[in-house]
């Protein structure tokens, strides 16, 4: 019974498949599975090769199934099937599960196109969205120079403290500067002339020559002399 439904499975799959099915033996073939990738024109689909071979229970019992790549294929940049193929033969074990008893190949192989082609678009849309979040962090990066940074308490408190010690020292500063300014305009006292320098400078008369009288002179003219210097 099991070889009859494998003859009979086989032959439905020649009309699904004319051109992607090759015979290896009466039990064994190959599938070429070309994986529809939307939004992709410009790059060629990805192509992966299932081969079956029934086992003499079969279909109580599962396929052995082998996934590779076919030769001189061109590498895509979201799908490798050396890579791939162990996620992929697990993930058909469900599917095969739930087959057990009936002709499940057609099935298995569009379970396992639909799940490459999956994989291949999250990787892209991953990919996507790395490269928007790196043009983003960009662009939050430059919004920083226009818009500064976010102002916090504890920011604040650190500019505060920072401005008051700031104002602090700039006060002492202009104290210091202020008080050098009134010690080097103070006026210093005019020294004592001698009785000779009044008298060169006409200060003092020639008939002034006593004592007294030469002091009183002397301490006029000095008031004198004095009062003109301010």
């Amino acid at each position: 019974m099991g070889r009859e439904e494998q003859v009979e499975e086989r032959e439905v799959l020649d009309s699904i498949f004319p051109e992607e099915i090759t015979d290896i033996s009466e039990i064994e073939y190959r599938i070429s599975i070309t994986l529809d990738i939307p939004d992709d024109e410009e790059n060629e689909p990805p192509v992966m090769i299932l081969t079956v071979r029934y086992p003499e229970e079969y279909p109580d019992t599962a396929p052995f199934l082998k996934l590779s790549p076919p030769q001189n294929a061109t590498p895509h940049e979201y799908f490798n099937v050396a890579d791939d193929k162990d996620e992929l033969l697990q993930g058909l074990e469900a599917t095969i599960e739930e087959n057990l008893g009936m002709a499940m190949v057609f099935t298995l192989v569009s379970a396992l196109k639909e799940a490459a082609e999956q994989l291949v678009v999250s990787r892209r849309e991953a990919t996507a969205k790395a490269h928007e979040e790196i043009l983003l962090a960009a662009e939050r990066e430059e919004n920083k120079k226009f818009h500064g940074t976010q102002v916090t308490r504890e920011t604040f408190l650190k500019w505060r403290g920072d401005f008051l010690r700031e104002m602090e020292e700039a006060r002492v500063r202009e104290e210091e500067e202020r008080l050098a300014e009134l010690k080097k305009a103070r006026i210093k006292e005019p020294a004592r002339l001698t009785g000779r320098q009044l008298w060169e400078r006409g200060l003092a008369s020639k008939g002034d020559e006593e004592e007294g009288e030469e002091d009183g002179v002397v301490a006029q003219d000095v008031e004198k002399l004095s009062i003109a210097d301010h």
